[in-house]
């Protein structure tokens, strides 16, 4: 049986929880921007990721929040971290039975964290319970646990919803998931996962898809960004070199991705972006440092400054007819 695998593929934000004044998630809000970036031309958003908070939500907060973008016509990637591995593959029955259209699984985390034959386990309690929801493992540092080739394999026999892989390392890490785990079948997608690799993954890794964060802040020039990558990977020449300038120019703000404080960045940044709905945390202690909002929105401003004139001169450079 074949999966779909095009709902992995495209630009995806991991889309923020906004929060209401008592600290409990503006589920209205959420689906607004949800269809908003879809209609920018994003192809689907994530939600649970990092980004959506989950390790502050409750499962039932997570489910409401799957279903509202559901009901607003949003195609949905839903995040399964957890704690627990029966909560996580909890999350993936309700992922399917809702009728999201993929999965990311995010590994056990605290728990047997470094143990691969746990990790397995997890893993395949989660694709036990969504069967045929196509489906990616999420590779991440930061969750303490590298899933390589001869798990994914494995996996992969059993559970053939399993078609991609979302690398949120660095570079070696893209190379490694190209080498030996998505460049092993054309069945096999390829996501970048961090926003400071999109042009290495597309270009030498051979990625279709990027989940992005600074693209919920800035869609159009995120979008434009993947669009040059794509090209550049075809043999353009000229997307190539302008994909480069443009990942240059978006470095710091992407940076913001591979932080802690991502959640925190990233709300302020669209609350200067005119989202005034990200301006709390559901924690209420967290918060960025008066230096940090001042270098944040120093570097929006650089940027969008740059882009604006770089974007002219891009238009001034094409050829008339």
């Amino acid at each position: 049986m074949a999966f779909d695998r095009h709902i992995f593929s495209g630009t995806i934000p991991a889309l923020m929880t906004p929060c209401r004044p008592d600290r409990t998630p503006d589920l209205d809000a959420l689906a607004r921007k949800g269809k908003d970036l879809v209609a920018a031309g994003m192809s689907a958003v994530v939600y649970c990721g990092s980004m959506g908070d989950w390790p502050l939500l409750t499962d039932e907060e997570r489910m409401a929040g799957v279903e509202r973008l559901l009901a607003a016509g949003v195609p949905v990637i839903v995040g399964t971290g957890a704690q627990n591995p029966k909560r996580a593959a909890a999350l993936a029955a309700h992922a399917k039975a809702a009728g999201a259209q993929g999965l990311m699984i995010i590994p056990r985390v605290l728990s047997r964290g470094s143990a691969a034959a746990a990790q397995e386990a997890h893993f395949s309690g989660i694709l036990e319970a969504a069967v045929d929801l196509p489906s990616v493992i999420y590779n991440s540092p930061y969750y303490g646990f590298e899933t390589r080739a001869d798990l994914f394999f494995r996996l992969r026999t059993r559970y053939p919803h399993l078609v991609g892989f979302k690398e949120f390392g660095g570079a070696a890490s893209l190379t490694y998931a190209a080498e030996h785990i998505t460049g092993q079948s054309p069945d096999i997608t390829l996501m970048v996962g961090v926003d400071t690799q999109v042009v290495h993954g597309y270009v030498n890794c051979g990625a279709r898809g990027a989940i992005t964060g600074i693209g919920n802040v800035l869609p159009r020039e995120v979008l434009h960004l993947v669009a040059l990558c794509e090209k550049a990977a075809a043999g353009d020449v000229q997307a190539r070199r302008r994909a480069e300038e443009l990942d240059a120019a978006l470095a710091i703000l992407s940076s913001f991705d591979e932080g802690p404080d991502l959640v925190l960045y990233y709300k302020h940044l669209m609350v200067l972006e005119g989202n005034p709905e990200y301006a709390l945390h559901f924690n209420a202690t967290d918060a960025l440092s008066a230096g940090q909002r001042h270098y944040a929105e120093t570097q929006l401003r650089l940027f969008k400054a740059w882009y604006a004139r770089w974007s002219e001169e891009a238009a001034e450079d094409r050829p008339r007819d």
